[in-house]
């Protein structure tokens, strides 16, 4: 059974007149690449305001996301869910909300749309989405895994379609499942509407996403 640890608001070490983390708290938990699904849940539920992915046995913390990033993904989420609202297919959630793509591989989308079969227990994390939506945040290290890792597992997991928002570029990419890899839909920039090819009718204009994260 895994050791959970509440941390406290306020250390009474200090080091040089200045407050030092406690370090050998880290003792208590597994090390990286040991980290098992019981441990990452045991977590998740105690660790507060943070992102929490589980991959391959490691925990990594993606960025926490700013008032631009939250806009894009309030817009997008609106639109899916007024899109599902009518329609017998499923729903639409946000981050934070754990997704385990595999055992022990749980990735966290920003947006994830689950058909009604999967949606089995609220009080547990679903397995797989049927579409994923990533609004790439700014730096190398979060590119490289919205962009390519990310792809690869979200396509190994079945997941069937994929929406990668990249305000950097102006670009909303959406790729859809063929086999085991993913294919280009469509690279919609502005003036175009960002079309599913899994939620047919469902399209959003590419100007407004990225408007939504500007507006006052």
């Amino acid at each position: 059974m895994p050791m959970t640890v509440h941390r406290k608001r306020r250390s009474d070490h200090t080091k040089n007149g200045k407050s030092e983390p406690v370090w050998d708290i880290a003792r208590f938990y597994p090390l990286q690449g040991n980290w098992t699904e019981e441990d990452y849940f045991a977590l998740e539920a105690t660790s507060g305001n943070w992102l929490i992915e589980l991959n391959g046995g490691c925990l990594e913390f993606p960025p926490m996301p700013d008032p631009f990033h939250q806009d894009i993904v309030d817009f997008l989420f609106s639109a899916l869910k007024a899109f599902l609202k009518d329609r017998d297919f499923g729903r639409a959630y946000f981050a934070p909300l754990p997704i385990r793509l595999w055992p022990g591989q749980i990735r966290e989308p920003d947006i994830a749309v689950l058909a009604y079969h999967r949606i089995k227990n609220k009080r547990k994390a679903p397995d797989g989405a049927d579409l994923a939506v990533e609004i790439v945040s700014p730096g190398e290290e979060s590119r490289e895994r919205d962009l390519d890792t990310k792809r690869r597992e979200y396509a190994k997991a079945g997941i069937r379609e994929y929406w990668i928002v990249d305000p950097e570029e102006g670009t909303i990419t959406v790729l859809t499942l063929s086999g085991k890899s993913y294919k280009v839909h469509g690279v919609f920039t502005e003036g175009d509407d960002a079309t599913s090819k899994l939620l047919k009718g469902f399209k959003v204009a590419v100007s407004e996403v990225f408007a939504s994260g500007d507006a006052e």
